[in-house]
């Protein structure tokens, strides 16, 4: 028999399940399994922050497709790191939150730093659990895990009463992980079904006069890409992406016509108005990448892949549907393409080089294309650069403007749009992915959101380069201001501007201040490249760049 307590079977399991690293902060609630966790092999990440432990999992997950972990303590500690976990649930992305809880026998008397994780977390959450006695946890954890992954990945949440850490039960054996091989059956096409809606779009496609293939981030895994790039050298059609799509289409792709949505390249959304027959993979039609409405084809017929049976017809009326992974079904279109053998040729204009702007004016894309330069001259492979962004005009800057050439090379908040998530989130690819360079585009506002993990960052001394677009403002709702409130700027400047570069110095980062013209004007100079690039451990750049642009 074996004899452990609550906490140790939570830290016994997560080894069991592979985890080497997470994050959090410990506090009274979850004391017991911290307790167990110093005499553990794994990895802990002392973060300044809950929200950012969360981000940092996230980081870790989607950059290697695999499920992360992050701890917080009851009450304020949880209750800082469900942005974080509804950032996952928005993004698809697989984190397992385990949290403290106060006693059981205090649950609902409004103790000392309770807070009811359960029902805050439940709308938030693919899962969510609160435990009642240790041995559920025997069951609970490596569930915790199979639906984290499964179907369509998401966070889980476990949180565990103080008391029940400590308590000690006997059993026999340890669970071992659970199988994904036939995940959520009961929800895919099968049979039949699937091999009619197979034929039916292999043969739609091949009578489309303009097909184009519409990726999402349910298409951005690396079997899911290759499949994908199998498929576009079998009919070579145009290609669009959403924003978590970025990375599943190579930007070389002689076909490929970028970022679609309010944000996305013009020639992408002509693209896709232009089209009759959409393949769409992974992707839910959300209003900022697809809200093209009445401007469609009348006639045109959508074929939608994707692991979740409600997102088809759901936002946009499917002609064919298949629930299943992307990876799955392009593997068997590639094959039935194979033994049908047709004839096809290039279709549609080719694009526009998106990303050449030797001859083009100054802009914010040119700016983000010379980082991206000074990287190429920094002897960077892109194979070995991960990209991270917060959220706002920078954003968007980097989705039209970087050539993303693999799955998940860009990390980015896309669902729930979440300012503070790059720093965090690039030192978790960065713990993930040591042997790759990670750069973190950032903006004035954004980093100010989690700067104290600058000390975490410290601390770890990671290959991380952070580019700090500074306005000083916030420059989305400034533009948004300018254009369609009359110039009202309100609230969107700040009075005094922020030294960043200054205070990531106090806390141990080296940095610099560079003016945007500088950048563009020496996009090849190998001291820039350098001292931006060159380096193995963690730099800060504040570049100065217009409000307006």
């Amino acid at each position: 028999m074996i004899e452990s307590t609550g906490a140790e079977i939570v830290i016994k399991l997560l080894e069991i399940h592979g985890i080497t690293t997470v994050a959090g902060i410990p506090g009274a609630s979850i004391l017991p399994i911290y307790h167990h966790l110093h005499k553990s092999s794994i990895n802990h990440v002392l973060v300044r922050h809950e929200q950012a432990g969360g981000f940092i999992a996230e980081g870790i997950a989607r950059s290697t497709e695999k499920p992360a972990v992050c701890f917080a303590t009851s009450g304020p500690g949880v209750l800082n790191l469900l942005t974080a976990i509804a950032d996952a649930k928005a993004d698809s992305i697989p984190i397992v939150a385990i949290t403290g809880q106060v006693a059981s026998k205090y649950v609902g008397t409004d103790a000392f730093q309770e807070a009811d994780t359960f029902g805050l977390s439940l709308p938030i959450t693919k899962h969510s659990i609160l435990i009642k006695s240790p041995e559920e946890l025997l069951e609970a954890i490596p569930k915790a895990f199979a639906i984290a992954s499964s179907g369509r990945p998401g966070a889980v949440l476990i949180d565990i009463p103080v008391d029940i850490q400590n308590q000690k039960i006997s059993f026999e054996k340890w669970p071992v992980p659970i199988s994904m091989e036939h995940r959520y059956s009961k929800f895919r096409t099968i049979g039949k079904e699937l091999a009619d809606n197979l034929k039916t779009f292999y043969q739609t496609l091949i009578s489309a006069k303009n097909p184009v293939v519409f990726v999402g981030g349910g298409c951005n895994f690396a079997k899911s890409s290759k499949a994908l790039k199998e498929f576009l050298s079998l009919m070579p059609i145009s290609a669009v992406s959403s924003l978590m799509g970025l990375g599943a289409v190579s930007g070389n792709y002689e076909k490929f016509f970028g970022m679609t949505g309010i944000y996305g390249h013009p020639a992408a959304n002509q693209c896709v108005k232009n089209a009759d027959v959409i393949l769409a993979l992974g992707v839910r039609f959300d209003e900022r990448s697809f809200g093209f409405g009445e401007s469609l084809n009348p006639n045109i017929k959508i074929l939608h892949v994707d692991i979740d049976a409600a997102e088809i017809n759901k936002l946009q009326n499917s002609y064919c549907g298949i629930v299943a992974d992307t990876e799955s079904v392009l593997s068997a279109l590639n094959q039935y393409i194979k033994e049908q053998k047709p004839t096809f040729h290039y279709r549609g204009e080719n694009p526009p080089k998106i990303y050449d702007f030797s001859k083009s004016e100054d802009s914010p894309e040119k700016l983000i294309f010379s980082f991206y330069q000074l990287a190429k001259t920094a002897k960077i492979d892109d194979k070995d650069l991960i990209i991270t962004t917060d959220v706002g005009q920078h954003q968007m800057w980097v989705a039209r403007s970087f050539p993303f050439s693999h799955p998940h090379q860009l990390l980015s908040s896309g669902s729930l749009g979440s300012m503070g998530f790059g720093l965090p989130a690039a030192i978790g690819a960065a713990l993930a992915n040591p042997e790759k360079k990670v750069i973190c585009f950032t903006g004035d506002s954004s980093i100010l959101m989690n700067i104290q993990e600058l000390a975490t960052l410290a601390e770890l001394n990671l290959n991380i380069t952070i580019i700090v677009l500074d306005n000083n403002a916030l420059g989305m709702v400034y533009k948004m201001q300018e254009k369609f409130y009359k110039k009202c700027h309100s609230q969107s400047v700040y009075k005094n501007p922020t030294n960043i570069a200054k205070v990531a110095e106090a806390f141990g980062i080296e940095s610099r201040h560079f003016d945007y013209k500088m950048i563009l004007e020496n996009n090849s100079s190998n001291e820039i490249a350098d001292f931006i690039f060159g380096k193995n451990h963690p730099v800060l750049i504040q570049c100065e760049i217009p409000r307006i642009w």
